[in-house]
């Protein structure tokens, strides 16, 4: 039998991290993002599958596809946080934990970005934590499960 699977999912322009704005996202990739998520996954016993797009339908198709898949969801939205209504409904839909996460802190950024339509279906949110918040959110997924 294969290990339970936690979907990581990567909203738009995280493929950029390491480049774009590193004062506020720090200076580590998306892949070491993804690697620290994945050991810490893998410690406990599950299996980690990650997905990045900057097209909303695709995260969408891939919330529906964890349905009776996968264990857990740790979504980091990106710009797709403060307005993509569908993702919203997608994880609604989903049974298992979700959790929603950001490097930096939204709430003490500009007010445009205090609106979250993740977190109104998210069990919890990790934020502000930078790269320490990708071993925090797959963490709290599994305390979760447990």
């Amino acid at each position: 039998m294969s290990d339970p699977v936690i979907l990581l999912l990567s909203g738009p322009n995280l493929n950029l991290l390491g480049e774009r704005e590193p004062l506020i996202y720090g200076s580590q990739t998306l892949e070491e993002h993804v690697a620290t998520a994945r050991a810490t996954a893998e410690v406990h016993g599950y299996a980690l599958e990650h997905l990045q797009s900057n097209h909303e339908g695709v995260l969408i198709d891939a919330i529906q596809a964890a349905r009776d898949r996968c264990a857990a969801i740790v979504i980091n939205a990106a710009a797709f946080t403060h307005y993509a209504w569908g993702i919203h409904d997608a994880l609604a839909a989903f049974e298992g934990p979700v959790i929603e996460l950001h490097l930096s802190n939204p709430n003490a950024r500009e007010p445009w970005r205090h609106l979250s339509v993740v977190a109104p279906v998210a069990t919890g949110t990790i934020a502000g934590f930078g790269g320490d918040g990708y071993g925090l959110a797959i963490g709290a997924a599994i305390r979760c499960l447990a």
